[in-house]
């Protein structure tokens, strides 16, 4: 790598130092930037040719430099005999002016070093063009080392020769003398040109007369750039001293030989013994067959062997030559015309221009691009040819690359996007959008062709703005979608909206129909949805375009319409449309189908979701009901923490109050069970008391404080929302068919932190307990109720003393009350139909027999209470953990908190009675559904 970079810094480097050396004090410097060697050309390829820019005008232009160190081996007479000879053919080239003369751009300059002269923009000269690079920059440029001349290339350049020594010949009377491949230059534009005019032999005779040209004797002791070269040269120039008209035409056969043979001549002449050769090669001429000039096409090969025959005036002069067969070829007409393009009437432009993109194809890429291409563009500062040119000018760019168009084409072609007349140019992009936009730079695109777009739609002619709206949709894909969507929409839209052709208008909606895909939803539902209800026509047309652009929304799958959308504005829309008068048949069943795809999606889209809320509903209340049981058994477990440390401070304040003996309250409870055999329950349970009390001994005993002891008040658990969303078993019990609750025990909610043995009277003012039944039944004495039917009194007595009247029924709804509370004054109170509650008698144990309340109504008070007394004795009376469980079941249940009857110091539940909390959860399912 490092070894190709040196290299290629020495090439620079001496490339660099070639052109200084060669040019540097050149007043040609003062106004030329001499650039990069390029080819050579000349007699003997003498002259260097370089890139050039003129400084002042930034033109290029070719540098042709001599540098006088290609003759230090010359005497100093030789040296000027050489100088004089080159100034002599660049000051006659400099006089002459012919398209098919090289163009001198600045006249010969001399300096102490070289010899420079500016021309035209220069590619390279033929003898390099088929191989010979003599005095050219190594290595050999790629574009000279792989050029090939085409066949159009061969024949127009050959006739462009023949032209300029037809101008040579009759215009100008002169002999060129040295007609060779190193004086014919091939220009940037690919044209052939003549130059080398350092043997030109001028005629003696007066313009009227026959044309007289003296020649000189051949000098072989001149250096070889003061003589013409031998093997282009006609025989007479040698043998018999004398050069004519037709002297040129046999070094143009000579050329013509070498084209179509690698650059070879026909003959090889030794310069030693000149004569020698001649004498030979006038031989061989005289003896040429056709044989020998195989590689010469067949169509032109007699005119080449005519114009090598020995004896002159049987060789057809220039003029003649020009018309051969051979130069009739399309290519090569359709450059000459090109060439004399400038001298034609718009008429014959405008149909030669016509036939044009019929030969386009024929010619070579390099041909159309060089020679066809810049006198296309050249005609567009002419409007009304402007139609006629644009179309081959696109044909031309479908070929080239992208980087050719934008360095060749779109240059030109910035004014005439901006050219609204003749409106046929319009008409002419619009066609060719496509290759527009896939070869133009985006900048381009949004400066320059969008914009002639809109111009497009917005124009006043009918027929543009269908074709138009017919291409949009061709190129859509190409254009970027902010330009799309802010400007090219609403214009399709305005058209649609204002103009009065109905061909617009539907020719609007196709195109918007067409477009969707590449739009956004939300911008569709948003944007081009309620622009269809603007529309104000109702012609068959328009409204089946309507239904076009819905249906393709409501079918893409990128696109799509909502179920809200569907049922608040395409529906509400599309229905009134679809029974308009204009409308056949077909055109009915076309809306009605839509109509129905688009109902049964509305419908099954919103049917899902219905049920989707509905399973989720459903999920949602199991999840409220587990975490209420869940909420229920940790309360259970919390009361019977509390009801636990409540039994060992009653115990400890019962010994406090009995003198600090741990062993008068065994001793008490030991005498409180003598008179009666215990159940093997009470006996585990007096166990544990021991074992309790036999703790408590190992501790400090605890010194009670000098304040009155205040039990907490513990907020209860609001159940009223568990109770109201179960309503609907309760209120689904008849009279007819009770459900009969399965459980025999029932457990009762949260404890309400009541005072044991010892403690403080609990304020019931500030509890707030939620009765499950009716505002009515609840109490402010401590205590509970029992089931009983409806419109029945507790007793037969209406006057039974701390016995309230009252009437039980299911409500409808279970708001929370405050049991301390009174009902508001204003409150409503439904009477319900009575409901059978005689489910609730399994709370009180199942060894007993049920008693109906006819039963009741009979027994005297005492005897119905007695039916929950046990016996006098037993060890459950003195059980405080029993009462308190009692009066929670109590005023739990049934919101009953003051009645002095029901007193849980007074009455116990056997402990046979009390299951688990799993089995009250139970219970409590079975009860509230």
């Amino acid at each position: 790598m490092e070894s190709m970079l040196n290299k290629l810094k020495s090439t620079v480097t001496k490339v660099t130092a070639d052109v200084t050396s060669a040019v540097m004090g050149n007043p040609v410097t003062r106004e030329f930037d001499v650039g990069r060697h390029i080819a050579s050309g000349g007699s003997g390829l003498a002259w260097k040719i370089f890139n050039g820019i003129k400084k002042s005008t930034k033109q290029e232009v070719a540098v042709f430099v001599f540098d006088k160190k290609l003759i230090d081996k010359y005497q100093k007479f030789e040296k000027d005999q050489i100088i004089d000879s080159l100034k002599r053919g660049v000051q006659q080239l400099t006089r002459l002016r012919h398209p098919r003369l090289l163009t001198v751009q600045h006249p010969l300059e001399e300096s102490r070093d070289c010899l420079a002269f500016c021309t035209e923009p220069v590619f390279a000269s033929l003898a390099n063009v088929l191989g010979n690079w003599e005095n050219l920059p190594s290595p050999v440029s790629p574009d000279i080392r792989d050029y090939k001349l085409y066949d159009v290339e061969t024949k127009y350049g050959l006739l462009q020769v023949s032209e300029g020594l037809s101008f040579l010949h009759s215009s100008v009377k002169m002999v060129h003398g040295n007609i060779t491949p190193e004086n014919i230059i091939l220009n940037k534009s690919g044209v052939w040109k003549i130059m080398g005019f350092d043997f030109c032999v001028s005629s003696t005779n007066p313009s009227e007369q026959e044309p007289k040209f003296p020649c000189k004797e051949w000098d072989p002791n001149l250096p070889s750039l003061c003589l013409p070269n031998p093997e282009y040269l006609a025989p007479e120039y040698i043998l018999s001293v004398s050069c004519e008209t037709a002297s040129d035409m046999y070094s143009l056969g000579t050329v013509m030989y070498a084209v179509f043979n690698k650059g070879k001549p026909i003959f090889e002449v030794n310069k030693q013994d000149i004569y020698k050769s001649f004498s030979r090669q006038l031989d061989q001429l005289s003896r040429l067959g056709s044989s020998s000039l195989t590689s010469i096409p067949e169509e032109v090969r007699e005119h080449v062997k005519l114009l090598l025959n020995v004896t002159p005036t049987v060789r057809p002069d220039a003029d003649q030559m020009t018309k051969i067969p051979f130069f009739d070829d399309v290519g090569a007409v359709t450059l000459q015309y090109f060439d004399t393009l400038f001298q034609r009437d718009n008429l014959q432009k405008s149909q030669f221009f016509k036939g044009l993109p019929k030969v386009l194809p024929k010619l070579p890429k390099r041909v159309i691009v060089q020679r066809i291409l810049p006198c296309l563009t050249s005609e567009f500062v002419n409007p009304d040819m402007v139609p006629f040119v644009l179309p081959n000018v696109l044909l031309i760019a479908e070929e080239c690359t992208k980087e050719e168009y934008v360095k060749l084409i779109l240059p030109e072609l910035g004014p005439v996007f901006k050219q609204q007349e003749p409106i046929q140019i319009l008409l002419i992009f619009l066609q060719k959008m496509d290759l527009l936009l896939t070869k133009t730079p985006p900048d381009e695109i949004k400066n320059s062709v969008l914009p002639m777009v809109y111009r497009a739609l917005e124009a006043p002619s009918i027929q543009i703005q269908e074709l138009c709206l017919n291409i949009i949709p061709t190129f859509a894909n190409l254009i970027e979608y902010p330009s799309m969507k802010n400007a090219l929409i609403p214009r399709i839209k305005n058209a649609c909206l204002q103009t009065s052709s109905l061909a617009v208008r539907v020719n609007s909606l196709v195109c918007l129909g067409k477009i969707l895909e590449y739009l956004d939803k939300w911008f569709v539902l948003d944007d081009i949805l309620p622009f269809l209800q603007q529309i104000p026509s109702k012609e068959p047309a328009v409204l089946m375009g309507i239904l076009g652009i819905y249906k393709c929304t409501f079918t893409h799958k990128k696109l799509g319409i909502t179920k809200e959308q569907l049922a608040g504005k395409v529906l509400p829309h599309l229905i009134p449309l679809s029974i308009e008068n204009n409308l056949n048949l077909n055109q009915f069943n076309s809306f009605i189908s839509v109509i129905k795809e688009m109902l049964n999606r509305l419908e099954s889209e919103h049917k899902t979701k219905l049920e989707q809320l509905h399973i989720m509903q459903e999920q949602q209340k199991s999840l409220d009901i587990g975490n209420q049981m869940n909420a229920s058994e940790e309360t259970k477990i919390t009361n019977v923490g509390n009801q636990q440390i409540d039994k060992v401070f009653n115990s400890i304040g019962a010994d406090l109050l009995t003198g600090g003996e741990p062993g008068n309250k065994e001793d008490g409870l030991q005498s409180k069970h003598k008179g009666a055999s215990l159940t093997l329950e009470e006996k585990q349970k007096l166990a544990k008391e021991q074992e309790q009390a036999q703790k408590l001994k190992s501790q400090q005993p605890l010194k009670p404080q000098m304040h009155t002891p205040v039990a907490p008040v513990k907020q209860t658990k609001d159940l009223t929302d568990t109770l109201m969303d179960n309503m609907s078993s309760l209120t689904s019990l008849s009279v007819s068919t009770p459900k009969i609750s399965a459980p025999s025990t029932f457990t009762s909610v949260p404890s309400m932190d009541l005072g044991m043995m010892f403690s403080t009277p609990i304020d019931n003012t500030k509890r707030n307990l939620t009765n499950g039944l009716n505002a009515n039944t609840g109490f402010q004495t401590s205590g509970f109720n029992v089931p009983v039917n409806t419109n029945h009194n507790f007793f037969s007595s209406p006057g039974t003393p701390g016995v309230t009247k009252m009437t039980l029924g299911t409500p409808s709804s279970l708001p929370n009350f405050n049991a301390m509370n009174p009902s508001p004054a204003g409150a409503k109170q439904t009477q319900q139909r009575p409901t059978d509650m005689s489910a609730l008698n399994n709370l009180f144990g199942p060894q007993k027999p049920k008693v109906s309340m006819n039963q009741l109504s009979q027994q005297k008070p005492n005897q119905w209470l007695n039916q929950f007394v046990p016996p006098q004795g037993s060890p459950g009376m003195g059980s405080t953990v029993m009462g308190t469980q009692m009066n929670m079941i109590g005023q739990s249940a049934f919101g009953m908190q003051g009645n002095p009857f029901f007193n849980p110091q007074n009455f116990a539940q056997p402990p046979s009675t009390m299951t688990n909390s799993s089995s009250a959860s139970n219970d409590l399912k079975d009860l509230f559904g």
